[in-house]
């Protein structure tokens, strides 16, 4: 009986190896197209194995403004994920677990933010960035990110909250406690999975974001990945394959190393609020 059942199971092997083939193949060609020189890819079929691997892609890397673009991506990342979880945290704790009057409002109008497409609000925040002085700085790309992402941030957060027990918060309110060590020593750390999800999937939307990069930024030296891409496109079209490629493969290492390390408790994290804390 049990080969008959892996025998059944054959097409459903056949087509998580399709998926994954489909999935990881692109990124392995890049990555190995990385290693290749200009003229071996245009005399060698794409698909093909470099014949001699070299480095000289990622030296001009280096010698470029590419880890200028680095540098400000991550800073950027960093600031910006810091106030999604945090405001994220503690706008969520009091809309579902403090009782006063409009909460539900307050609530929803919240909710209502991620029905609000992101190109209304570019001329907008362009015209008030000007105005302030902010284009072409960190802050003309952390504030809008921190903004659009609070109200999802909010909807898992208030998810999970749901199925934290009153009991608990009430029993810190009665040893003494007040509502931020409640929240910053009993609440928190049960949210830790949760927490961690909503920075992993945001990490990778901050990463790659262009809309508002390439609205409010213009200096070369405030540039983020992916508008410095396009520095590997030259004149006519012409485009450095090896640098793009090598930059490409720089890019998407960040976000893998970052999925693969919190893997866990990203999965973790999306079935929390299916069981009770």
């Amino acid at each position: 009986m049990d080969w008959k059942r892996a025998v059944r199971k054959i097409p459903v092997y056949l087509l998580v190896l399709l998926v994954l083939v489909v999935q990881v193949y692109p990124i392995f060609w890049v990555i190995m197209s990385s290693f290749k020189t200009n003229d071996s890819m245009i005399q060698n079929p794409p698909y093909s194995f470099p014949k001699e691997f070299t480095f000289d892609n990622y030296m001009q890397l280096a010698d470029s403004l590419f880890g200028k673009y680095f540098t400000n991506t991550i800073i950027v990342a960093i600031f910006t994920l810091i106030g999604i979880v945090v405001l994220g945290a503690l706008a969520a704790y009091p809309l579902s677990k403090m009782d006063f009057k409009g909460r539900k409002l307050i609530r929803n109008i919240f909710m209502l933010g991620m029905m609000v497409p992101v190109f209304v609000s570019l001329i907008p925040m362009f015209r008030v960035y000007n105005t302030l002085g902010l284009r072409n700085t960190h802050l003309s790309l952390i504030l809008p990110q921190i903004g659009f992402a609070i109200p999802m941030a909010m909807y898992l957060c208030i998810g999970f909250l749901e199925y934290v027990p009153n009991s608990l918060i009430e029993s810190g309110y009665i040893d003494g406690a007040g509502t931020f060590r409640i929240f910053f020593q009993i609440v928190l750390p049960l949210m830790r999975n949760t927490l961690v999800t909503i920075a992993t999937f945001n990490f990778v939307f901050v990463w790659n974001e262009y809309i508002f990069a390439n609205t409010f930024i213009s200096d070369a030296e405030m540039k983020t990945i992916p508008l410095g891409l396009n520095d590997f496109v030259g004149q006519y079209g012409q485009v450095d394959w090896g640098g793009s490629f090598a930059a490409i493969s720089a890019t998407i290492l960040p976000t893998l190393v970052v999925f693969f390390i919190l893997n866990k408790q990203v999965m973790n994290g999306m079935t929390a609020g299916a069981i009770k804390a």
